[in-house]
């Protein structure tokens, strides 16, 4: 399967090359294969809708009027969203009862006015509450790394990922509390995009920490995640120029960023440092003490256990056995915390924000790892908690470094040892949106893409 992009998509609909039928049907076939991880990748599929939505774009497109260059283009929903119609699950069985939502979320009401079609709700980690991707109730839909062996794809937007990976639809909608855009993105060789948190409106989304949440896309390049940001923040889409490396300054961090990474990530990391240093950019390895300050912050849990707490609390009265273990047990750990430690998370928060910012001011953007670890076999977790915990933390840890401070950030897919999937992280502070997409598509020209 080629890999085409959101521009290249367009412009076949646009010259008659495809129609959005024939993307819809192609996706779906993809998805029924049985040999394939459709499956997992999805906890529903809308192939009805998505048919006669198809139908719908191309004969807009036939009478010109298109509402913008990527209608008709198949996009898959993390099981997070609102749409209308359906039950919001969050990847869990404790909701499979409620009642259906009566209107799309806005992030997924922002993609049907631009024409995409919804191919299908993607799976994900239970209530979005781990950098992993195992799900108990729906399956785990593997990274395509060594997709013999059962490596997990990342979370939370695991089936997200997958599906863009495999070619189940061309675009993903995901949200990112610690790295749940970035970290399968990094573990299935995409795209992911966190962007400034208050850049995309969160009604319709079921919250795993307000503090923290953001919504963003995962494609297959920088100007896929720079288009469909636009759409989801409600602004034009323009074309994005790629910024010239060449006396561009970057940080990389040289506390916490670089710790325990597995040898082919660090290989990767610093033959990708390397060649954007050859394009002409000054690379600054220095320390960020501000980031050595944020496990001590979030000892007791920190936001997110707080606050998914606050909204769990009375489902784990009634349902606590339907929950992940390993999910309602992080959970659970909002109990441990007081509304004074509340308090105390909230002021830290804000002065590490205020101090971050200042530290890297200077610098066009942030280059670190985007996971530390590659992605590890799913059956060396399913029953070591242990392992499960380590792992866990490795995947989440550099992507929270930026959610903590209210950055931008994403992830660029870049070469390695063995084909191993790694990711490039390139983060800024909060608001940088524009000039990061820019900087990002600069550095992904370095690697041909």
């Amino acid at each position: 399967m080629t890999a085409p992009t959101l521009a290249s998509l367009a412009a076949d609909l646009a010259a008659g090359r495809t129609t959005s039928r024939a993307l819809v049907e192609a996706c779906l076939a993809r998805i029924s294969d049985p040999a394939g991880e459709g499956t997992r990748a999805f906890i529903s599929v809308a192939g009805e809708q998505a048919r006669a939505a198809a139908d719908g774009q191309d004969a807009l497109r036939r009478a010109g009027a298109a509402p913008s260059p990527f209608a008709g283009i198949p996009v898959a929903i993390k099981d997070l969203f609102d749409v209308a119609g359906e039950v919001t699950t969050s990847g869990s069985k404790v909701l499979a009862s409620n009642t259906p939502a009566t209107a799309d979320a806005t992030a997924v009401a922002r993609l049907r006015n631009a024409g995409f079609v919804v191919i299908g709700r993607s799976n994900m980690v239970e209530f979005a509450y781990s950098g992993l991707g195992l799900n108990p109730h729906y399956g785990t839909p593997k990274s395509p790394w060594k997709r013999d062996e059962g490596r997990v794809p990342g979370g939370s937007t695991s089936g997200g990922a997958v599906a863009v990976a495999d070619g189940f639809a061309h675009l993903a909608l995901g949200t990112d509390t610690g790295g749940s855009c970035r970290i399968p993105a990094a573990f299935c060789g995409i795209t992911g995009y966190k962007p400034t948190a208050s850049r995309v409106p969160q009604e319709g989304c079921l919250p795993l920490s307000q503090s923290l949440d953001s919504i963003g896309p995962l494609g297959r390049s920088v100007a896929c995640c720079a288009a469909a940001d636009a759409i989801l923040a409600g602004a034009p889409v323009t074309a994005l120029e790629p910024a010239d490396l060449s006396g561009l300054r970057f940080l990389v961090p040289a506390t916490v960023a670089l710790d325990a990474l597995d040898p082919e990530v660090a290989s990767a990391f610093e033959a990708a440092v390397a060649r954007i240093s050859k394009a002409g950019a000054r690379i600054v390895t220095a320390p960020v003490p501000e980031f050595a300050e944020i496990a001590g912050i979030n000892a007791k849990g920190g936001f997110t256990a707080a606050e998914s707490y606050a909204w769990h609390r009375a489902l784990l009265a009634e349902k606590e056995a339907e929950y992940d273990p390993r999910v309602s047990v992080r959970i659970k750990r909002g109990r441990e915390q007081e509304a004074a430690d509340y308090i105390d998370i909230l002021a830290a928060r804000r002065s590490l924000i205020a101090r971050a910012n200042a530290r890297i001011a200077p610098f066009d953007a942030l280059l670190m790892p985007t996971v530390a670890i590659l992605p590890p076999k799913i059956a060396d977790l399913a029953s070591d908690d242990a392992a499960y915990a380590k792992a866990n933390i490795l995947s989440l840890r550099n992507c929270t470094l930026v959610n903590m401070i209210d950055g931008c950030a994403i992830s660029l897919p870049i070469p390695a040892p063995g084909d191993a999937p790694v990711g490039l992280m390139v983060a800024a502070a909060g608001g940088m949106d524009a000039r990061l997409f820019a900087v990002a598509a600069g550095i992904e020209a370095q690697f041909g893409g």
